[in-house]
């Protein structure tokens, strides 16, 4: 797998693996699914990886590709990046890396930024390709409230010497921090997600 520039190359819609060329589900839904997928610490590992296939294959590889598959997936969720690019685009368990947005509990202000920086109604555009979204994405200006509310939990407060900025920005990073466990408030919304992932049940390893 290489990087390559959404300039010039056209950007991807096939993966190959074990020598043979797959379609992947391109469009944007499908890796914030993926996103909150990996970043929910009540699924397990293994149906992880098989919702995963689910999302991204109409076809499934054969099993004996499994681990080229995997790594195909992140190549394309990462939009051609290394690895070590992707840890900044999911969440891990160290506690020194905070999360600066969520698609699940930032989604209204990511909407709102869409529309306002691009005219871009993502509640309706029929398809837009993960990579051309994540361009976007990281594009947004410092005007929408999204990227203000990512600087707010993202800031260092050590390095803020001023007593009363940093009482300011403490208090922002407090107020907009991200729940660790999913809100009443959130319940309906979570089940609409796992509805999606889940889209008609579970996926036996075995059968694929």
């Amino acid at each position: 797998m290489y990087k390559n520039n959404i300039l010039l190359d056209k950007l991807p819609t096939k993966v190959k693996i074990g020598g043979k060329f797959y379609n992947i589900n391109s469009d944007f839904r499908i890796s914030i699914l993926f996103e909150l997928l990996m970043q929910d610490e009540d699924i397990e590992d293994e149906l992880k990886i098989t919702q995963a296939l689910k999302l991204y294959f109409s076809k499934i590889p054969p099993l004996k590709y499994i681990e080229e598959t995997i790594n195909a997936i992140m190549w394309f969720y990462g939009c051609g990046d290394e690895k070590e690019e992707l840890n900044k685009r999911i969440k891990t368990t160290s506690n020194d890396l905070e999360q600066a947005y969520c698609f699940e509990h930032d989604n209204a202000y990511i909407f709102d930024a869409f529309i306002s920086q691009y005219k871009i109604d993502l509640s309706t555009i029929e398809y837009l390709h993960w990579w051309k979204f994540r361009a976007l994405f990281e594009g947004l200006t410092e005007e929408n409230m999204i990227v203000k509310i990512m600087n707010y939990r993202t800031m260092d407060l050590n390095k803020i010497e001023d007593k009363n900025e940093r009482a300011f920005y403490k208090e922002k990073k407090e107020f907009f921090k991200l729940p660790n466990k999913i809100s009443k408030e959130d319940e309906e919304y979570k089940n609409n997600i796992e509805e999606m992932l889940m889209n008609g049940g579970v996926l036996n390893m075995e059968n694929l």
